[in-house]
C-alpha cells in the first residue's frame, strides 16, 4: 500500500495499492481499500493484465469493481493500438444524467405515488413479449416527436454508413428505444441534495442497438483471432489491432452508439421533467432545470493521451474524473448518490466508479432477501417494492460511503443526494 504520500506535487493523497499480477503482466492499481474483491474478479483483471495491447503503467481498478461478462466491472483498461470489444461490452455508452431544480422538497406531495405514475408512464421501461411487437419497453407508434427528430437530426445518417457494411446491426430495434430506460440496474430518480433542492436523475444506455453493435463486433474479433485464441488467457478478450479489418469499423460504431446512448438520457430527462411539470401544481410549472446539468458515460472507449501516448482508454464502469469535471456516481436504491468532481489523478488515467458496485449476484438477491427487508430498506424512498425488484435492493450492493472513502483521491463531492422517488427498468 502506498497510502499518504502525495502525488506529482499537486496535493493529491494516494490511497491505491498496487498488486504484482504475474510475471509478464502489467500491474493492476488497486482504489478497494477496505471493500471486498471476489477471487474472480482478480482472476479477470489477472488475465487482462496479461495481454500485450495493454500499456505498461497498468489497469486501474475502481472501489466498486466486480466480476463482469469480457471485463471486470469497475476497471480502467489502457490499450496501445488495440481494442478489446468484449471489455467495452454491450451496454455501449452506459452511463448517468443529472439535473438540479429550482423546486424544493416543500413543494412536492406528501405522497409521490401520483408523480411515480407519471413518470412511468411517461418513460417505456421494463421489457415483455421478448423484446418483439408489443415490448413495454419500448416506443409504440406514442413516441414524443423528439424521438424521430433527433434520430434523423443526429443518428441517421451515421448509422446507415455503419449498417450498410455490417448490416446485422441493423436488424432489430433502433429509433423505437430512443428515449425509453430498459431493464436491469437502469433508473430514473428524483433526489434531495443537501439544501432540499429538487435533482432529477436517470441511468441508461444505447439500448438494443448498442447491445447487437457490441455483440456483433466481439464476435468478429474472435473471429479476427482465431489463430491466435489458444494464445490468449480468455477467449473474451479476442482484440482488435490498429489497422486491422475491423478496427475502425468498431470504432466508429462504438462512436456511434456512445451518442446514441447520450441522445437518449436527454429525450428521457425532457420527458421526466414534462412528467413533473404535469403533475405539480400550475403556480410551480415554470420551475428551472437548468441550475446544473451532469451527463457522463461510464460504459465507454476513448482516445485519451496519457504518460506521453496515445491511447485507447476503456472505461468499463467508470467515470471519466479529468480535474475539475462533474461526474455522478449512485448509490443503489435507498442509499446516498453523489455529484462529484474530478481530481486528475493520472495515475487512475483520471478515473473514479461508477456506482457502488454489487455485492453478490442478483439470483443471489433474490435468494437471500425477501420482499419484507427490501420495503424496510427502501421506506423513505417512493418505489417498487415487490419480488421482481429484490435483485436490486441496497443489501446486494457495497457501502456506498466505503466506495468514497476508497476513492477520496480520485474525486471531490460537490453534492450528496438522497433518493425520494425511484422507477427501475
Amino acid at each position: 500500500m502506498i497510502r499518504g504520500k502525495v502525488f506529482g506535487g499537486l496535493g493529491l493523497r494516494l490511497v491505491h495499492s498496487v498488486v504484482n499480477a504475474g510475471t509478464g503482466k502489467v500491474p493492476l492499481k488497486m482504489w478497494t481499500e477496505g471493500l471486498p474483491v471476489e477471487g474472480v474478479a482478480r482472476s479477470q483483471l489477472k488475465q487482462t493484465a496479461a495481454l500485450p495491447i495493454i500499456h505498461e503503467k497498468g489497469i486501474a481498478v475502481m472501489p466498486d469493481c466486480h466480476w463482469g461478462i469480457g471485463a471486470t466491472v469497475g476497471s480502467v483498461i489502457p490499450t496501445k493500438a488495440a481494442i478489446i470489444p468484449a471489455a467495452v461490452g454491450v451496454d455501449l455508452g452506459c452511463g448517468m444524467m443529472a439535473v438540479r431544480t429550482s423546486l424544493k422538497a416543500v413543494d412536492m406531495p406528501d405522497s409521490l405515488k401520483t408523480i411515480r405514475y407519471a413518470v412511468e408512464r411517461a418513460i417505456p421501461h421494463g421489457r415483455s413479449s421478448g423484446g418483439g411487437r408489443g415490448d413495454k419497453g419500448a416506443w409504440r407508434g406514442d413516441e414524443p416527436a423528439e424521438v424521430g427528430l433527433r434520430f434523423r437530426n443526429e443518428l441517421f445518417s451515421d448509422f446507415t454508413r455503419i449498417a450498410a457494411k455490417h448490416p446485422r446491426i441493423a436488424k432489430g430495434n433502433l429509433v423505437n428505444h430512443l428515449g425509453t430506460l430498459g431493464t436491469g440496474n437502469h433508473f430514473v430518480e428524483m433526489c434531495l441534495d443537501e439544501t432540499d433542492s429538487i435533482w432529477l436523475m436517470l441511468h441508461s444506455g444505447s439500448r438494443g442497438v448498442g447491445n447487437r453493435i457490441g455483440m456483433y463486433f466481439i464476435e468478429l474479433a474472435k473471429k479476427d483471432m482465431r489463430k491466435h485464441i489458444r494464445d490468449l488467457p480468455n477467449k473474451d478478450l479476442a482484440y482488435f489491432k490498429a489497422g486491422s479489418d475491423h478496427f475502425d469499423d468498431y470504432l466508429y460504431a462504438v462512436g456511434w452508439a456512445q451518442r446514441f446512448a447520450k441522445v437518449n438520457r436527454e429525450v428521457m430527462m425532457n420527458s421526466f421533467l414534462k412528467a413533473l411539470r404535469e403533475s405539480v401544481p400550475e403556480s410551480l410549472r415554470g420551475f428551472r432545470a437548468d441550475l446544473l446539468a451532469v451527463d457522463c458515460h461510464h460504459n465507454y472507449v476513448n482516445r485519451e493521451f496519457h504518460f506521453g501516448e496515445d491511447l485507447l482508454i476503456t472505461r468499463k464502469g467508470a467515470v471519466c474524473a479529468e480535474k475539475g469535471r462533474y461526474g455522478i456516481i449512485p448509490g443503489s436504491m435507498g442509499a446516498k448518490s453523489f455529484i462529484v468532481q474530478g481530481k486528475g489523478n493520472a495515475e487512475s488515467y483520471n478515473s473514479c466508479s461508477h456506482g457502488a458496485g454489487r455485492l453478490m449476484s442478483r439470483s443471489e438477491a433474490k435468494r437471500r432477501f425477501s420482499v419484507e427487508e427490501h420495503m424496510r430498506a427502501t421506506r423513505q424512498v417512493e418505489c417498487r417494492k415487490d419480488k421482481d425488484v429484490i435483485d436490486e435492493t441496497p443489501m446486494a450492493y457495497k457501502p456506498i460511503d466505503k466506495v468514497m472513502a476508497a476513492q477520496d483521491d480520485l474525486v471531490e463531492i460537490k453534492h450528496t443526494l438522497r433518493q425520494i422517488l425511484c422507477v427501475k427498468g
